[in-house]
C-alpha cells in the first residue's frame, strides 16, 4: 500500500466523525486503483453487516453474516472473491478482534492489488476502533434494537468480545446483548499474562448492572495497583458489603501465564471451567471446590482458595455463567453443560477460530430458547497457543 495514500488518510480522520469514515476509506482506495469501496461494521449480535454511510451509494442493505459471500470473509477471516474476480470481501480486524468487512471492486484482483486491499482493511479497523468509544453514529449503526438502560451501563464498561497475543487468545459473548442485566466480563493482558473476569450478578436491573459495574472497576483498579486473585475477589466482596447490600455475585477470576501455560483462578460460587484439550473436554480436570459468592464480606476474614493447572499447548479453558447451561427451550429441555461442550467442540473441528466458535454457540443458545433469553448468558474462551 503506498506510504502517502495511508499518511493522507490518517492525517484526514484526525477531525473526522463515523459519518466521514466509510467517504475517506473510499477516496484512498481510489488513489490505489479500486473502482470503489463500502465499509460494514457487524451488530452487537454478529447476526448482520451493516454498511456504514458513504456519499454517492445511498441506502445499501444489511447482509447476512451466515448467507452471504461477505459474511464467509467475516466467519472464516479470509478474504473472499466474486467469481468474475473483480469484488472481493476483506476482513476487517483490530487485533484479534472482528469489526465489520471491505468491499472493494476493481478493474482486476490480483495479488498486489489485494495486499493493498488488507493494509487498507486493517487502517479502516484503527479507524473504527479509535472512533466508535465517542461517536455515537458509530455506536448506533452496530445495533438493530433498542438497548436498556442497564445493558448500556454494562457496554460502556465492556472491553472488545476478543483479545490476543502471538501465545494466547481469549474471546467472548454476552446474551441477552441489548437487555442484560447482571453478567459481565474482562480480559486483558499484564505482566506477561492474560487475567479472566466472569461476574454474575444477582438480579435483571439496573442495580444487578450497577453492582457488576463496580466489581469490573474494583477488579480492574485492583489489577492495575498490582495486586493478586486474592486482592481482587475481597476487594469486590468489600465494595458489594457496602455498597450494594442486596446483591450477591458468583465470579470467576483467572490469570493465564503466556510463558508456561499455568493457569491460577478462583472460584466464588459460580459453575468450574471446563478444559479443551485435542477435541474433547476434559471432564473434572478444572472441578475445585468453589468458594462462597462475592457480597457477604465472608472472603474479607477467610481468604478465597487459588487452584492451579498446567496446561498443553493448544488447551482451551471455556467459562460460563449458569444462564447458558440452565437456558430452557419451550418444552423445558436443558441447554446443558453437554450441549455446550458438543457446539464447542463441533465448531473446534471444522476449524473455527475461538471467536467464530463463540458466536456459532450464542445462535446455538438463542434458538434453543426460541430467541427469548429469560436469563443473562456469558460464555468466554481462552486457548493457550505458544506454538502457533
Amino acid at each position: 500500500m503506498d506510504d502517502a495514500v495511508v499518511t493522507e488518510l490518517l492525517r484526514r480522520s484526525h477531525q473526522a466523525s463515523g459519518q466521514d469514515l466509510a467517504g475517506l476509506v473510499d477516496e484512498a482506495g481510489r488513489k490505489l486503483g479500486l473502482t470503489r469501496t463500502g465499509l460494514y461494521v457487524t451488530d452487537l449480535q454478529q447476526v448482520r453487516l451493516l454498511p456504514l454511510p458513504q456519499p454517492g451509494l445511498g441506502e445499501r442493505q444489511a447482509l447476512d453474516i451466515d448467507t452471504s459471500l461477505a459474511g464467509l470473509a467475516y466467519r472464516t477471516e479470509r478474504v473472499q472473491r466474486s467469481r468474475d474476480d473483480r469484488v472481493a470481501w476483506v476482513p476487517v480486524i483490530d487485533g484479534v478482534e472482528r469489526r465489520g468487512v471491505l468491499q472493494v471492486v476493481a478493474p482486476a484482483l490480483d495479488d498486489a492489488v489485494l495486499e493493498a486491499c488488507e493494509a487498507l482493511a486493517d487502517a479502516a479497523a484503527l479507524l473504527i476502533v479509535s472512533k466508535s468509544a465517542h461517536d455515537d453514529l458509530l455506536m448506533a449503526r452496530e445495533r438493530l434494537q433498542p438497548m436498556t438502560v442497564q445493558a448500556e451501563l454494562l457496554w460502556a464498561f465492556l472491553p472488545p468480545r476478543a483479545v490476543g497475543t502471538t501465545d494466547v487468545t481469549s474471546s467472548a459473548v454476552l446474551e441477552p446483548a441489548y437487555d442484560v442485566g447482571g453478567d459481565a466480563f474482562d480480559h486483558s493482558f499484564a505482566d506477561g499474562a492474560l487475567h479472566l473476569t466472569l461476574l454474575d450478578s444477582m438480579g435483571h436491573d439496573l442495580a444487578a448492572g450497577g453492582a457488576s459495574a463496580a466489581a469490573l472497576a474494583a477488579c480492574r483498579a485492583t489489577r492495575r495497583s498490582g495486586g493478586s486473585l486474592t486482592d481482587i475477589v475481597t476487594t469486590i466482596d468489600r465494595i458489594l458489603a457496602e455498597w450494594f447490600t442486596d446483591r450477591l455475585m458468583t465470579a470467576v477470576v483467572a490469570r493465564l501465564d503466556e510463558s508456561d501455560g499455568r493457569l491460577t483462578w478462583i472460584n466464588c460460587g459460580h459453575p468450574p471451567p471446563l478444559l479443551i484439550r485435542d477435541g474433547r473436554v476434559l471432564p473434572q480436570v478444572l472441578d475445585r471446590d468453589a468458594d462462597l459468592p462475592l457480597g457477604w464480606a465472608f472472603h474479607l476474614e477467610a481468604p478465597p482458595t487459588e487452584h492451579h493447572e498446567r496446561l498443553q499447548p493448544g488447551d482451551r479453558v471455556l467459562l460460563y455463567s449458569d444462564g447458558v447451561t440452565e437456558a430452557r427451550s419451550p418444552g423445558g429441555d436443558l441447554f446443558g453443560e453437554q450441549r455446550l461442550a458438543d457446539t464447542v467442540l463441533r465448531a473446534t473441528a471444522a476449524g473455527d477460530t475461538a471467536p467464530e466458535a463463540l458466536r456459532r454457540l450464542v445462535q446455538k443458545l438463542r434458538q434453543h430458547q426460541d430467541h427469548k433469553l429469560r436469563d443473562d448468558a456469558t460464555i468466554m474462551l481462552a486457548e493457550w497457543h505458544p506454538d502457533r
